[in-house]
């Protein structure tokens, strides 16, 4: 397995990857084209030339970016694939000199496990709320934010 920066041709498969943890209200959907656009923010793993999972670092401001759309097939999970995305794209933010990366999570534990700290989502600046008028569950929202600092 490896991890690799996304191209064009990997943007229907993190789509339907995407969207299907989104039918089960686990994550938010993403259109094709909103893929197309922020492709260079993904990270995807693959096993011989099958696609297993996808992450993106999405920057959000100067010193602030955001680990979104974290998925990993069914039968690839529990294997530390998410975990490798997830580091991949914290070092990719520490190189761009982004000093807080966050999370908002059904999975609190998993990103614990990996350094971030809980906090109460309404630390965040609101415009990282975009996105979330596009949720089935807004604005009741009931994820975790967690925070990773350098």
């Amino acid at each position: 397995m490896r991890i690799r920066k996304a191209r064009i041709a990997d943007v229907k498969e993190i789509q339907k990857l995407v969207n299907d943890f989104a039918r089960r209200e686990e994550m938010i959907p993403r259109s094709i084209n909103e893929l197309y656009e922020n492709v260079r923010d993904f990270v995807v793993c693959e096993e011989q030339g099958v696609l297993k999972g996808a992450c993106a670092l999405h920057v959000l401001w100067e010193d602030l970016a955001e680990i979104r759309s974290l998925a990993v097939r069914k039968e690839s999970q529990r294997m530390g694939l998410g975990k490798k995305m997830v580091k991949r794209c914290v070092a990719e933010a520490k190189s761009l000199g982004i000093k807080r990366v966050f999370a908002l999570t059904y999975q609190p534990l998993f990103f614990k496990k990996m350094g971030f700290e809980e906090i109460d989502k309404s630390s965040l600046p609101q415009k990282i709320w975009g996105d979330c008028v596009r949720c089935p569950k807004f604005p009741e929202c009931d994820e975790h934010a967690l925070i990773y600092r350098f």
